[in-house]
């Protein structure tokens, strides 16, 4: 079984992300999803998410694609990759955040792991802060 991981915030679930989601379950046969805790959110994005974690985990597992969703951690972000081993990261195509030289700090906990990143969907489009200013009609 080949077991892939990817990584996000997913606060306003929309047709970006699934389709992140989906390109990345395609790349093996168990997708797991790590949702970024509330503190690391206000850390990365200077601002809260609009849904808590708790709400984002349960919008991503009615969504139906990942196999299993689960929360990261707020110090060591690569910790859920060790407890995981997953054979595939999935990393999209704006996330910057901690993955500068991933595939080295894996390695260097004796990980060997694949490291793809996903293309955009329609970006000009669907991408969570301009979603959000829509919401907000700013």
């Amino acid at each position: 079984m080949k077991k892939v991981m990817c990584f996000g915030t997913f606060d306003v679930l929309h047709d970006g992300h699934r389709f992140y989601l989906t390109g990345a379950k395609k790349l093996g046969d168990y997708l797991v999803v790590v949702v970024a805790r509330d503190q690391t959110v206000v850390e990365v994005k200077k601002q809260q998410p609009l849904n808590d974690e708790n709400a984002r985990i349960k919008n991503l597992q009615q969504l139906g694609i990942a196999n299993k969703v689960v929360l990261g951690y707020r110090g060591d972000k690569l910790k859920i990759v060790e407890e995981e081993k997953p054979d595939v990261i999935c990393l999209g195509y704006d996330q910057t955040f901690f993955t500068e030289g991933i595939k080295e700090k894996l390695q260097q906990r004796g990980l060997n792991v694949e490291v793809v990143r996903l293309p955009a969907y329609k970006p000009e489009v669907y991408k969570s802060s301009l979603i959000k200013k829509q919401l907000h009609g700013t």
